[in-house]
């Protein structure tokens, strides 16, 4: 949503004065809203019963309330008339009629991104805003190119956003021609664009950012972009049309600092293009055709930060490169040959934050070269050769949130190297010879927010060192051996906001009783359990309950649905249907 007092009008406009005092459509002035909103009792405020709401808020809550009794608010001061629109968005009440309230109200910010209905029509109140409309977010929408014509006169616009608009064409870019203060814009999966249609994009001289990701037909179109110098953040992820020869016009982009370009079909010559992009600091490749020449390229970019090399098919040649790009905070080297001997040429990296090793032929040996990397938050050693004695390598790694050891040959014994990290939140252990022993192990690392031990075999027993991880807000204990006692040693997690239970087929009714009390719960899976319709009744009071799912248990479609219905009404995912 627009922030509503994000870009305030200057105090000395005369305008937003008069709007003030002025009167509301038919409704007389502002002030009839004093005279109907409720007060907030003092006593109830000594006694702590929640938080008294301000003037403003109740005077929002009211207008949406009562939207249907109001023509225009178009007298009202901009930033009231914002919080309104927002907030109507936000509830999913604003319609084609309480719309129209909008017109003339000189917003500054209209965001309806995924908003069912939004459609040509709505376009003629959203150009009405003028010159005040900063910023426009339609995305999803049943707009077309006959609507996207009105926005001409909206010239002062900045960020456009149209992702998802399959409705618009080359014809609808043609409109955006004129819209030179226009910096940021976004068309993902746009197929109806194509590099014809990109000719508009030539002249807006003052773009910063452009999102193309999954235009499909987009080849050639690049060579628009020639001209805009200010460009510093281009998105052509999954245009598995852009190659080689797209790359060409990008090499006089000097400002170019982020670049999206997974699963493209380029290659080295095309990553050639780009060796004067001395600002380059965000680099995706993710799957792209490269080979270990372009790590002599990419060695150039001394201003690296972010580096994404996932999916090339890389092995250890020419990853001696690596060692100079001293600003590296992330390093994304996953689903590649790599082995040991690529991670000699890292362990100088001392500023990185972030290293994903994921499926790479990396073993103990190779966790030694990491211990000197005292600024790594986050570790993904998913899938690759890492066991008990490898950790003893990170022990000294206190800054760590995030560690993924998931089908590694990670045992009980070595998590008790782990039990020193006390920075850890994120700890994945999807390993199928941890137990009990192992969980008891960690009991040290009470910051923990997530823990997933899909596929470990914990029991009852195993569960009640869950009492030392109150801050748990995402537990996965799928395929375990626990039941209905072991849950007892969850229901007091009260921070819980995702629950998977799935795979403990010994579960009952007796589960849902126990974990009715974890009203945070926003997902919740007990599938492949002995839930029954019956223990239905006890998730009524999980209200913030937005996925639940529960199949092959002896629950109907039919059940399921009248509870969500009837007691709970976020709910949007529901398994079985």
């Amino acid at each position: 949503m627009g922030g509503a007092c994000s870009r305030k009008k200057d105090l000395d406009d005369e305008s937003d004065t008069r709007r003030t005092s002025g009167r509301c459509s038919k409704s007389g002035s502002s002030k009839w809203l004093l005279f109907t909103l409720p007060h907030c009792s003092i006593d109830a405020r000594r006694r702590g019963e929640g938080k008294c709401p301000s003037l403003l808020e109740l005077c929002i809550a009211k207008s949406c309330e009562d939207i249907d009794k109001y023509g225009s608010f178009s007298m009202l001061p901009r930033d009231i008339s914002q919080q309104i629109l927002d907030e109507l968005v936000e509830s999913h009440c604003l319609t084609d009629v309480s719309l129209e309230a909008f017109r003339d109200c000189a917003l500054q910010d209209i965001h309806l991104e995924e908003y069912s209905g939004v459609k040509d029509s709505w376009m003629d109140v959203i150009s009405s805003q003028g010159q005040s409309l900063l910023s426009l977010d339609i995305s999803c929408s049943d707009v077309t190119d006959s609507g996207l014509v009105l926005i001409k006169n909206c010239s002062n616009v900045q960020d456009l956003t149209l992702n998802y608009c399959d409705n618009i064409s080359d014809h609808g870019l043609e409109h955006l021609s004129g819209l030179s203060n226009l910096t940021s814009v976004s068309f993902k999966k746009s197929n109806a664009i194509t590099a014809e249609g990109m000719r508009a994009f030539s002249s807006l001289v003052n773009l910063v950012n452009l999102d193309l990701e999954r235009c499909l037909k987009i080849h050639g179109g690049l060579i628009n972009l020639k001209g805009l110098t200010k460009l510093e953040s281009l998105n052509i992820r999954y245009c598995n049309c852009i190659t080689d020869a797209d790359m060409k016009p990008l090499s006089g982009l000097v400002n170019l600092k982020d670049l999206q370009m997974s699963c493209c079909r380029v290659t080295d010559a095309g990553i050639a293009y780009l060796k004067g992009s001395s600002k380059l600091s965000h680099l995706n490749l993710e799957g792209c055709l490269v080979t270990a020449a372009c790590f002599e390229i990419i060695s150039g970019f001394i201003s690296l930060m972010i580096l994404n090399l996932s999916r090339c098919g890389l092995s250890d040649d020419g990853c001696e490169k690596l060692a100079g790009l001293l600003k590296l905070k992330v390093l994304n080297l996953g689903f590649n040959n790599i082995t040991d001997a690529c991670l000699v040429h890292i362990k100088d990296l001392i500023n990185l934050e972030s290293l994903n090793l994921d499926s790479c032929k990396i073993s103990d040996e190779g966790l030694l070269n990491l211990k000197g990397l005292l600024q790594l938050k986050s570790l993904e050693l998913s899938d690759t050769e890492v066991g008990s004695n490898g950790l003893h390598h990170l022990s000294g790694l206190y800054k760590l949130e995030s560690i993924n050891l998931s089908f590694t040959l990670v045992t009980d014994s070595s998590l008790r190297k782990l039990s020193g990290l006390v920075s850890l939140k994120s700890l994945n252990l999807d390993v199928r010879q941890i137990t009990d022993a192992g969980i008891s192990a960690l009991t040290s690392l009470t910051g923990l927010t997530h823990l997933d031990l899909f596929g470990a075999r914990i029991t009852d027993f195993g569960t009640n060192c869950f009492r030392y991880f109150k801050c748990l807000q995402s537990l996965e204990l799928c395929g375990g051996l626990i039941t209905d006692a072991g849950v007892k040693n969850i229901k007091d997690l009260t921070s819980l906001t995702l629950l998977n239970l799935s795979q403990n087929c010994n579960l009952t009714d007796g589960t849902l009783e126990l974990i009715s009390g974890l009203t945070a719960l926003v997902s919740l899976n007990v599938s492949n359990s002995r839930i029954t319709n019956a223990g239905l009744q006890h998730l009524k009071p999980l209200k913030n309950l937005r996925s639940l799912s529960l199949e092959s248990c002896k629950v109907t479609a039919t059940e399921m649905k009248k509870l969500q219905l009837v007691a709970l009404p976020n709910l949007i995912t529901v398994r079985p249907e």
